[in-house]
């Protein structure tokens, strides 16, 4: 080929380029973006809405009801759910794969439009948003002190402005905090003795704080800009504020109210070990590498240490770039060993240290090219990657060992340097890159593959395409000129490892002896290689199936949730109790973040929290300094904390992996909720039963207690009331208002009217609440309205506007697939109300899309891999004795599987695919030879016996190096290596053992064939 003459010709113009690559490449590498997984592409919408004191039902009918009907025509939707709980509204809208979702967002925000203004008055407008998975917190710091309104100063005023100054910081959020506020604690009494009302309080207060432009007036030669300053500049201001009464007289605030300075209802509370927190969360710009931006944020908070006052602590709990940073570095450290490994094995067998320089070279160069490839196309450097990297590793050097093979041969045909170079190269030049193509069509079907499948392969297939890419540039390339410059004195024999060579000897006089057996016996060798297949098939029930494996990221969240209804101070006992128990696992817990009543500390879920939850967020020790996994630890502080009464507690963890769902996640649908709720009930207790079922929950819960004021509409209007004043009295009464705003330092705070707490703090102060009747006169509520107490659900669920029940799920000690298996069995026992019925999703219904997107591309991968060789040998025959090596892996794989004790998951159906494309490559090399000694004139059963012992040895090199490369990434060594794990046994266990069934079945399929095709063509003779 005119490059290989080029490359042997010009070798600085070579060096030169190759200097240029990787120069390029340590460039794109300090570019890359680092993460844990690739970026995955949702299309999903959402709207979330509030509706302030609105109950659940009436959320559900007056909000979710008409979004729902609103953005169910939008083109592309596959499922619209809503959840309508107290006071707000979220509508979840999941697009097919493939939707614009910027052209999908306008068409949503349109048909909102439409119907918004049937909304009610009180309900805020709908925010659209685009729901990225990758908007989590990528840190949580902690402000730890005695003083939580010191704290939130502190936050406020240093910590935030300094952190959202960081590079690649989006924004931060401030959990725990205290927001300062001015109460006014009304006085009934007083405000009954001058005839003044909360509105009139409200109105005063409104109408004075106001600074106004009033016009213009000259003075010489110039304009006066006339400007009216009323608003309150002290807290002296609210207090002297003259009030009217309705006799016509004047009052000030502080002769009706308690003027104070104080600090809003605490609604939840944080703690961060133990200690009284304000705790800080902060995302990521979309595009910023989130290594670099946690790195930015702690070398920022050493600044803010050295200025904080005395007994505040500011720490980091939560750093998701430390585990992304240890599972890149176990890549790392994979790839490395792996390297390694590959060297000795090329040292070995060619017995050369300039020979194997030659080789080895292609390593770092290719994976330098890699960097550089991987930056153009927007891919992030994460485990997947990586990990594509270290797999390929070791067929890197494939096309490099089969070039300086025949460069050699030619060497020792007298050849000069030069000639051996151009000419070795140049022929065979055609046949390594038709047998890397072989490798690479398989990746091509990923087309046809969707959602996390697709996420998960595309990245891993384009790394390990640009890598067999670069490799095979740098084999006709590189290595022909550096072989016409290093191997002067290269493999010539002179005594080193001369052990090894009498292996090798051995080792060939043995398969010589076993392939003359298995030609001779070639209805023995069939059936056992039939039977070896059928029997490992044998092993599919023991292996099981599960999405995606977990990284042990030693997280654990613990939900505590009392009775419905609790206050946050009865919570705040249970935690205490609950962090009691948990001292026997200190020395596992390298930090403990809670949050009462305000949600998960992961970020909260929407809707925020309420006073009878907690949510602990546990980041554990390494798992490399400690002796249990996460699994045992959860199951461990499980039993530990079952023995707290007065509350529901769960404990998960929070392994890594890429699913939105739990493990199993039930979906009831029907058109009751009352039903719904009883029938989830029934499924709880049902599968609590399957064996790895762990911790089931339903959606359902005994309903929160709540009063209904029924407000006698007849007997309102005798005393010239109508029910929307009734209601915003009590309102008053029991939440207070907001009168006004104040502004200090340039902090805006509300001035609230409030009424005492022990004013509005039972059912009698609520009898007794004082409505003020436009007259003047004041009576009790029991007058004009009825009292009925009931239990009003927590939440309400609905998808594709049907109300919907779900039940979650955890799993332990068993895989999912199995799992899945036994709870359908139970759920079909279940005999469901007509009109009900249920559907599975979570990672399991993940899994099985993606298997089945999965496996439709192996198919297309199987028939790429046969068009490419049919072109490479002109032949449809050939092709197809060669593919008699991809059912055998079956056998490796599936063994491999057994003996790692992995299920089968994505990354190892990836691996299968992978399998498609590298096993022939084997088969193609020693068939190819067969045909090329029959050519030239040697019998068919000599021309086996003398091309497969003389096929072994390329033949072992580059199944070793491919194999042992990937045993790092197979002992699932360093943090993260979970998900690599699968991968790489499959293609371990599958070249493996299809590369014995290569060098013993492929033999006698081919004269099978070969037989065959001389018995047809035989008797086209005798016809003709």
């Amino acid at each position: 080929m005119k490059i290989v003459n080029t490359s042997v010709k010009r070798p600085v113009g070579v060096i030169m380029i190759v200097l240029a690559i990787i120069a390029l490449g340590v460039v794109s590498l300090r570019s890359l973006t680092i993460d844990l997984f690739p970026k995955i592409d949702l299309p999903v919408a959402v709207v979330a809405t509030s509706y302030q004191d609105a109950a659940p039902e009436e959320v559900e009918n007056l909000v979710s009801r008409p979004i729902e009907s609103a953005v169910s025509t939008v083109e592309g939707i596959e499922t619209v759910q809503s959840q309508s709980q107290a006071g707000s509204s979220l509508v979840v809208m999941m697009f097919s794969n493939g939707t614009d979702l910027d052209q999908a967002l306008l068409d949503v925000r349109e048909s909102i439009d439409q119907v918004s203004g049937m909304m009610p008055d009180q309900a805020n407008d709908p925010r659209i948003m685009r729901f990225n998975p990758d908007q989590l917190p990528v840190m949580w710091v902690g402000l730890t002190g005695e003083n939580t309104a010191a704290l939130t100063e502190i936050a406020d005023e240093q910590v935030v402005p300094l952190i959202e100054r960081q590079g690649g910081v989006g924004s931060v959020t401030v959990e725990g905090s205290k927001e300062r506020e001015i109460q006014l604690i009304l006085d009934q009494e007083s405000m009954q003795q001058y005839g003044v009302t909360a509105q009139t309080i409200a109105q005063s207060l409104g109408s004075t704080n106001q600074a106004a432009s009033v016009g213009t007036v000259e003075q010489g030669n110039k304009d006066l800009q006339l400007r009216i300053t009323g608003q309150f500049e002290s807290i002296e201001d609210i207090e002297k504020t003259i009030v009217q009464t309705q006799s016509g007289g004047t009052v000030h605030v502080e002769d009706l109210a308690q003027v104070e300075d104080s600090f809003k209802e605490e609604s939840s509370t944080t703690l961060v070990n133990g200690n009284p927190s304000v705790v800080l969360s902060i995302l990521k710009k979309t595009d910023s590498n989130t290594v670099d931006v946690a790195t930015n944020v702690e070398n920022s908070l050493q600044d803010i240490r050295d200025n904080l006052p005395e007994g505040v602590g500011l720490d980091v709990i939560i750093d998701t770039s430390e585990f992304i940073q240890m599972s890149i570095d176990s890549v790392v450290q994979n790839i490395l060993i792996g390297g390694v490994i590959s060297i000795f094995i090329l040292l070995l067998f060619l017995k050369s240290v300039r020979a194997t320089l030659v080789i080895g070279l292609s390593i770092p160069i290719a994976i330098i090219a890699t960097f550089t490839l991987m930056y153009f196309t927007g891919e992030t450097l994460n485990i997947l990657t990586l990990g594509g990297l270290a797999l390929g590793l070791g067929m890197m050097v494939d096309s490099s060992i089969v070039i300086l093979e025949h460069i050699y041969s030619y060497r020792k045909q007298g050849y000069s340097l030069v000639e051996s170079a151009t000419k070795g190269a140049s022929e065979l030049a055609p046949a390594v890159i038709a047998s890397t193509t072989t490798t690479l069509v398989v990746f091509l079907p990923i087309v046809y593959v969707e959602g996390i499948a697709s996420d998960l392969f595309t990245p891993l297939a384009l790394a390990v395409s640009f890598s067999l890419i670069a490799s095979l540039i740098v084999a006709v390339t590189l290595v022909p000129m550096l072989s016409s410059k290093l191997l002067s004195k290269a493999m010539e024999d002179n005594g080193r490892r001369y052990w090894f060579d009498r292996f090798l000897g051995w080792l060939n006089n043995k398969y010589r002896s076993v392939l003359k057996w298995v030609l001779g016996h070639r209805k023995t060798s069939i059936t056992a290689s039939v039977l070896a297949i059928v029997a490992s098939l044998g092993l599919i029930p023991f292996i099981g199936a599960e999405f995606i494996p977990s990284a042990d990221q030693g997280q654990i969240e613990i939900q505590v949730e009392t009775e419905l209804g609790s206050t946050l101070e009865h919570t705040e006992s249970i935690v205490e109790q609950v962090n009691e128990q948990l001292t026997e696992f200190e020395s596992s817990i390298e930090t403990n973040y809670v949050s009462i009543g305000g949600g998960s500390g992961m970020g909260g879920g929407v809707g925020g929290g309420s006073g009878n939850t907690a949510t602990y967020t546990m980041q554990l020790i390494p798992s490399e300094e400690r002796e249990t996994s996460t699994t045992e630890i959860v199951q461990d502080m499980d039993e530990a904390l079952q023995g707290i009464a007065g509350a529901e507690i769960t404990v998960n963890s929070m392994e890594s992996g890429m699913s939105a769902g739990s493990p199993i996640q039930i979906q009831l649908n029907g058109p009751e909720h009352e039903v719904l709720a009883d029938l989830s009930e029934q499924v709880v207790n049902e599968i609590s039963n399957v064996n790895g079922v762990y911790n089931p929950e339903t959606s359902a819960s005994e309903g929160i207690p709540q009063m209904n004021i029924v407000v006698d509409k007849e007997r309102a209007a005798m005393y010239g009331l109508t029910q929307e004043q009734v209601t915003g009295q009590i309102q008053l009464q029991f939440t207070g208002q907001v009168a006004t705003q104040y502004r200090e330092a340039g902090q805006e705070m509300d001035v609230t009217m409030l009424y005492p707490e022990n004013e509005r703090s039972s059912i009698s102060d609520l009898q007794d609440t004082k409505i003020q009747t436009p007259s003047g006169s004041v009576i009790p509520l029991e007058e004009v309205a009825d009292f009925e107490s009931m239990q009003g659900p927590a939440a309400l669920l609905r998808e594709n506007q049907q109300p919907q029940m779900n039940i979650t799920s955890e799993i332990v000690d068993r895989d999912l697939g199995s799992v899945v298996a036994d709870v359908e069995t139970a759920l079909e026992e279940m005999n469901l109300p007509e009109g009900y019925n249920y559907s599975i999703g979570g990672e399991a219904e993940d899994m099985a899309q993606s298997f089945s997107d999965l496996a439709i591309a192996l198919v297309f991968s199987i028939f790429l891999v046969y068009a490419v060789m049919a072109i490479q040998f002109e032949n449809f025959l050939f092709p197809l004795i060669i593919m008699f090596a991809m059912p055998t892996t079956v056998v490796g794989v599936l063994l491999g599987l057994f003996v790692a004790g992995i299920p089968l998951s994505i990354p190892a159906f990836i691996g299968i695919i992978m399998l498609a494309g590298i096993v022939v490559n084997n088969s193609i090399v020693l068939v190819d030879y067969i045909n090329i000694l029959r050519r030239n004139g040697m019998d068919r059963h000599e021309a086996i016996l003398e091309a497969g012992p003389s096929r072994l040895r390329p033949i072992l090199m580059t199944t070793l190096t491919t194999i042992l490369a990937m045993v790092p990434l197979a002992l699932a060594l360093g943090e993260g290596a979970e998900t690599q794990q699968p991968l790489a046994v499959t293609i371990i266990f599958g070249l493996g053992v299809s590369s014995l069934f290569t060098l013993l079945l492929i033999p006698v399929v081919y004269t099978l064939f070969d037989d065959l095709t001389a018995k047809i063509t035989r008797r086209r003779k005798k016809k003709a």
